[in-house]
């Protein structure tokens, strides 16, 4: 079985790579390449996979999971310049995909050994953009 649950937090980034000219950055990046950061409302779906404790009927207690969501995602993220203020943005692009990555790293250890395992990490960087990882 899947269980989802969502959260949302608000911050900003710069896509560049420290290494082009700005001119560079813009054609690789677009409109995310502007030095002084644009904003997105991020929406995060992460799932786990398990089976429903035959007792509370649960994969997992959800009120735990909000709590690890908010501690390792939301709190360290929320209303932040990605690329300055959340390692390891400050040396890597806080593309959608890189974030998906990073917030799968930052869940996987406090969700380790419990009854749900983590099956998914989805990023909405838009309604119409997001990505998914599984992890390695």
């Amino acid at each position: 079985m899947l269980i989802t649950r969502k959260v949302e937090f608000s911050a900003s980034h710069v896509c560049a790579l420290p290494r082009l000219t700005a001119e560079e950055n813009r054609r690789l990046y677009g409109e995310a390449a502007n030095p002084h950061g644009h904003g997105h409302n991020y929406v995060i779906e992460v799932t786990l996979d398990g089976q429903p404790d035959p007792v509370t009927g649960m994969v997992i207690d959800l009120k735990e999971l909000k709590e690890i969501l908010n501690r390792e995602v939301v709190d360290p993220m929320d209303h932040r310049l990605l690329n300055r203020e959340v390692p390891p943005f400050d040396r890597v692009v806080p593309t959608v995909e890189n974030l998906a990555i990073e917030i799968w790293r930052r869940l996987e250890a406090p969700l380790s050994g419990g009854p749900g395992r983590l099956h998914r990490v989805r990023v909405y960087e838009t309604p119409d953009l997001f990505a998914d990882y599984f992890g390695e």
